[in-house]
């Protein structure tokens, strides 16, 4: 094994590499992190570290015997967390344990592929593009199955390799989609195809973990567009360009970073100039001068959608046609059409002043913007709720008296009298009868204390509670 991975078993994780968001937890203003030094952060982190040893022997060639004798070693640090388990529920749990980490790791490791350098990494992320680039996305799921794929691309790039992380409302927010849509292109195409896989699912703060892969090992073949199995229309409806026809069964020759960089304009939202016209701009870019039936090929698009896409590009001004050939205008990437004078058009050209302008016209205009809104609400309501959850709150039962949104608490008498609640979530005070300004009852009826730098968990606050319930007891 290399020498970091033989310090990992000796010695442990001495740098906290496999610690990050394992003794964390996200405080109660929403916005900082505190710490967590709890068992179930250790046992997160003790985790990490066994099927970070795991892979390693993995692609040493070893076994789980091999690993289960690395981590029950008493001298090797490593595998504290195996030992753990062997101590508090017996050997066969930990046994057990060993064996289902062996066999996570042992698929991730056949799965994907040890990175020696950077450089490495950028030339894995080169070749997948070409791979992307030159496979027939056919229908309009394989074109939005594709938009989805370059998003995941970028995110990689950014990332430095394969490995990267992504929340849903990020993706669908760069592929311009909505995220019903991509969740339907992960679950028909993208998953199925063995483009991506979700290593772990994302949770509080952290987006899930993706590894980007290059496809099913038949890489000749076209991606699985079939319907989904829980609908009538199976198999594909041809209205909906979902067969495999031999006109776009061939290789495809597009330039992707075209795609990457149109796709999440509201011109080319699904109502607007769709997918389609996406694959011939980028096809077009790729290789000027194109016919239809070679369009046909590059782009993977059928034949009548690309006479009906050509046409609605050319009524701006943003491809011409010069006897059977077809080229992009000179800023055609930048949506501004033009009218040339040996180009052959039969309609009106209305040239394009800007991408904006063309969505105005399908009335997608500002879909992105509100898309974006929705989710960073969403993403508020999200942050509500786990600061609720750290909070040890419960649903709230909300009332409107005068206007105003009253919450109502559920009583709990073992542990709040109900002469301490008050209406806007304070806590009276048993002697003068006002408000205490550093306590609150929350939701599920237990004592919070407010202050500024408090990160006390609940049974701190309750000790805090019992010994200031009883010094008042004395006092009177």
């Amino acid at each position: 094994m290399p020498s970091a991975a033989a310090d990992l078993v000796l010695l442990g994780d001495l740098t906290g590499r496999y610690a990050a968001g394992s003794y964390s937890r996200l405080a109660s203003n929403g916005r900082s992190v505190a710490l967590r030094a709890d068992r179930q952060g250790a046992a997160e982190h003790g985790h990490r570290i066994t099927a970070a040893i795991a892979c390693h022997v993995a692609r040493a060639g070893g076994n789980v015997d091999h690993l289960a004798r690395l981590l029950l070693h008493p001298e090797h640090e490593g595998g504290r967390h195996a030992r753990s388990i062997a101590l508090r529920s017996g050997q066969t749990r930990a046994l057990d344990y060993i064996r289902r980490v062996w066999a996570s790791a042992s698929e991730a490791v056949t799965s994907t592929r040890a990175l020696g350098s950077r450089h490495h990494a950028f030339e894995v992320l080169a070749a997948l593009r070409d791979r992307i680039e030159t496979t027939p996305w056919c229908g309009e799921r394989g074109r939005t199955a594709l938009r989805v794929l370059r998003a995941h691309l970028n995110f990689a790039e950014t990332a430095g390799g394969p490995l990267h992380h992504a929340s849903e409302r990020q993706t669908a927010e760069e592929a311009g989609i909505s995220r019903t849509t991509l969740r339907a292109v992960y679950a028909t195409v993208l998953k199925p195809g063995g483009w991506l896989r979700r290593l772990r699912v994302g949770h509080g703060q952290q987006g899930s973990t993706w590894y980007l892969n290059h496809g099913s090992a038949h890489s000749n073949e076209t991606p699985d567009l079939q319907s989904r199995p829980w609908t009538t229309q199976f198999p594909p409806d041809p209205a909906l360009e979902e067969w495999t026809t031999p006109e776009t069964a061939t290789a495809a020759d597009i330039d992707s970073t075209v795609l990457s960089r149109l796709m999440g304009h509201d011109a080319f939202a699904h109502h607007g100039l769709g997918s389609a016209a996406l694959m011939l701009i980028s096809a077009l870019h790729q290789r000027s001068n194109q016919t239809v039936g070679e369009l046909v090929g590059t782009s993977s698009v059928s034949r009548a959608t690309t006479y009906r896409t050509l046409k609605r590009l050319a009524r701006y001004g943003l491809v011409h046609r010069t006897g059977e050939a077809w080229a992009l205008a000179p800023r055609a990437l930048e949506g501004f059409g033009n009218s040339l004078p040996g180009a052959e058009s039969d309609h009106v050209i209305e040239p394009a002043e800007g991408w904006d302008k063309i969505a105005e016209s399908y009335g997608m205009a500002g879909i992105a913007a509100r898309r974006k809104a929705l989710h960073a609400a969403e993403r508020a309501m999200y942050r509500k709720a786990l600061e609720r959850i750290a909070e040890h709150r419960s649903r709230a039962v909300v009332i409107v008296r005068e206007g105003r949104h009253v919450l109502v608490p559920s009583l709990r008498p073992d542990e709040i009298l109900p002469t301490w609640h008050a209406q806007d979530g304070h806590v009276l005070d048993p002697v003068t009868g006002r408000p205490a300004t550093d306590w609150r009852v929350a939701t599920d009826g237990r004592l919070i204390l407010i202050t500024p730098s408090d990160q006390r968990s609940y049974d701190e606050l309750a000790a805090a509670h019992a010994e200031a319930l009883s010094e008042w007891e004395s006092v009177a």
